[in-house]
């Protein structure tokens, strides 16, 4: 009987070591898994953990017993209700309570775990013990700490959010194939207008969607990817189901794994936008050389330092007379071909705006490179401070026309300066008589004075005080004569080149005035000037502005010189700071057949005139930056304006 006592004792110690040994198996497991058990006494509320449960929960393994309302306080508050109000529905419909919450830890930290609780009571976990009504009246569960996971679940999905949203803001999709399926993303579903519910579509279903002009360039891209198992980079137009075009970017890769072809994996983006802009710059482009074409003006970019060429238009290159279907032309054949006498010139030039990192304008002839023809050229280059030393945007502009024309036109002022002097020399005969009673008067004034100075020295003793202002009187009747015969060499001077200073118009008026007075008188024809105290300067030509009035007066005296009358001269400030001066007469007026032609060259209503007074006059009016026009009166007579910009910092 001792025998048998001491075999079950034995017995009863290898049990209980096997017993103790797979109890710490299992809370090793459980603490390695985060998963606890527990069991709920609802007659008592007793509430046991295992030691990783306590854990999960934050607390100290059997650190103090539990109770439903130790149990719930340490579930998060937003989850309680919620959480026991679904377990009890389940119990008492028979179902398992399944059930993920959120716990706070007494450290404030919110974990998420997974609970199961038991709907039977047996030895087995999960279920529950129940009393003669069927009621349970014990419970049995697991719980898991899920939080890692939970958290790398929510990482993916918005990885997963921020790839979509990414797709859908770049209108791009992708997809992967192993050469017998295909996978597409939600997105590309979305540029080719397809339903991702009817799944991927067969190549021939894909192929009715793209543009019929670009369906066999598709299929054959197609045909090699999967025979050839090689990538593809194609551009087509799709037809979406509304009947919007849109242009779709098609690339894919080969996918190789140890060496082992595996597949593709691609993209296809909506590049419409980007391929109507395209268009848009080649048209811009063809538009732009056009232009430049036409007004022989090419662009270039380049680095003068290193000798680069970063951008040439097709109109540069033609203009020096190189082909564009050639090879690149090199930077240095652009500087062969200036003309020798230049070259230094242009390199000067060039050094200084490099050196100082300013802008640059220079002109230059080149020898064009096809048929040697020579060109001038003038060249615009700005630097950028900011970029680096010798990079110059600019154009070049073919000016031989205009240098030409610069020419031609040196040639006409020549001309019209040849004109104006005859103008001036047909003018001093008209006034011969007059001018010569003007300089007689101050003449015959010198001989008296003289003859009476000689008798106030014969006088014994000489009255030298008489004599003296006998003397001052030949010596201001001297100087009068001296200044008319000035002012009229310095009018009908030839050769004298134009000199713009800032002039006092109304000095002008009454020198032209004064100059006038005899032969105004001859013809009964009375001078009056009306101009405004104000009268601003002009910046002008002094001899060529007497010239004007003196056309333009002389004009106006011999329209009154059958029956006299009144000549007008009046001035005032226009807007836009333009001096207006007129000069009216009381004469026949302007015939009604010559209103438009009397600015005319060798237009003439004169017997004897050349028919280039009026024409000088416009055009040293133009050229000084104003016009010239001519009016009826409403009585007799004609006026005759002209205007030219004011010198508003210089006032008469």
């Amino acid at each position: 009987m001792a025998m048998a006592d001491e075999h079950v004792q034995k017995a009863l110690e290898e049990l209980s070591r096997n017993l103790q040994e797979s109890k710490t198996r299992l809370e090793e497991a459980q603490r390695v898994a985060h998963v606890g058990h527990w069991e709920w006494d609802l007659a008592t509320d007793v509430i046991v953990w295992s030691d990783e449960t306590y854990r999960i929960f934050g607390l100290s393994p059997q650190e103090r017993p539990m109770d439903l309302a130790t149990v719930q306080s340490l579930v998060h508050p937003e989850d309680r209700e919620v959480l026991y109000g679904g377990v009890d529905e389940d119990l008492v419909a028979g179902i398992r309570p399944d059930a993920e919450f959120r716990i706070v830890r007494p450290n404030g930290e919110v974990r998420t775990v997974h609970a199961l609780t038991s709907k039977r009571w047996s030895f087995v976990p999960g279920d529950a013990k129940r009393d003669a009504t069927g009621r349970p009246y014990k419970l049995f569960g697991t719980v898991q700490d899920i939080t890692d996971r939970k958290r790398a679940e929510e990482t993916l999905q918005l990885t997963q959010a921020h790839f979509r949203e990414g797709q859908r803001l770049a209108r791009m999709g992708s997809w992967t194939s192993d050469g017998t399926k295909c996978q597409w993303s939600d997105e590309l579903f979305q540029i080719y207008g397809l339903d991702p519910k009817k799944g991927v579509p067969s190549t021939e279903e894909f192929l009715t969607i793209i543009h019929a002009q670009d369906q066999s360039s598709m299929a054959e891209a197609i045909r090699l990817m999967l025979e050839e198992e090689r990538g593809c980079d194609v551009t087509t137009r799709v037809m979406r189901p509304e009947g919007k075009m849109r242009y779709v970017r098609c690339v894919g890769m080969r996918v190789v794994e140890q060496g082992v072809f595996k597949g593709f994996l691609g993209t296809g983006m909506d590049v419409t936008e980007q391929e109507l802009l395209t268009q848009e710059l080649r048209r811009e482009r063809a538009y732009l050389n056009e232009a430049q074409g036409l007004a022989h003006i090419g662009s270039f970019a380049c680095n003068f330092v290193t000798g680069q060429n970063f951008h040439l238009s097709d109109e540069t290159i033609r203009m020096h007379g190189f082909e564009l279907s050639g090879p690149q032309v090199p930077f240095e054949d652009f500087f062969a071909t200036i003309q020798p006498e230049d070259l230094q010139g242009v390199k000067d030039a060039l050094e200084k705006a490099i050196r100082t990192r300013t802008d640059y304008d220079i002109e230059y002839r080149i020898c064009r490179a096809d048929n040697g023809n020579i060109r001038f050229f003038r060249s615009l280059g700005h630097h950028n401070p900011a970029g680096e030393i010798g990079d110059y945007v600019g154009t070049t502009i073919d000016i031989t026309e205009r240098k030409r024309a610069e020419q031609e036109h040196e040639k006409l002022r020549r001309l019209e300066g040849e004109l104006a002097h005859i103008n001036r020399l047909n003018m001093m005969g008209e006034l011969a008589a007059a001018l010569a009673h003007e300089i007689k008067q101050p003449i015959a004034a010198a001989i008296t004075s003289a003859s009476a100075c000689v008798r106030w020295l014969e006088r014994n003793p000489p009255d030298l005080a008489r004599a003296r202002a006998a003397a001052a009187r030949i010596e201001q009747d001297g100087n009068r004569a001296a200044e008319v015969i000035n002012r009229l060499r310095s009018f009908y001077k030839k050769g004298s080149p134009p000199k713009r200073e800032v002039v006092d118009i109304k000095e002008i008026i009454r020198e032209m005035s004064d100059l006038f007075r005899t032969e105004a008188i001859r013809y009964s024809v009375r001078i009056r000037s009306e101009l405004q105290e104000d009268t601003p300067n002009v910046l002008a030509d002094r001899v060529q502005l007497q010239q004007v009035f003196m056309n333009l007066m002389l004009n106006a005296i011999e329209a009154m010189r059958d029956g006299g009358g009144e000549l007008r001269i009046a001035s005032r400030t226009a807007p836009e700071n333009q001096l207006t001066i007129s000069i009216s007469d009381t004469g026949v007026g302007i015939p009604t057949e010559s209103a438009e032609q009397i600015f005319d060259a060798f237009h003439t209503t004169k017997t004897q005139g050349t028919g280039m007074g009026l024409a000088i006059t416009r055009s040293i009016v133009e050229a000084h930056g104003g016009r010239v026009w001519a009016t009826p009166n409403l009585g007799p007579g004609a006026t005759f304006c002209f205007s030219l910009p004011a010198k508003a910092e210089a006032r008469a």
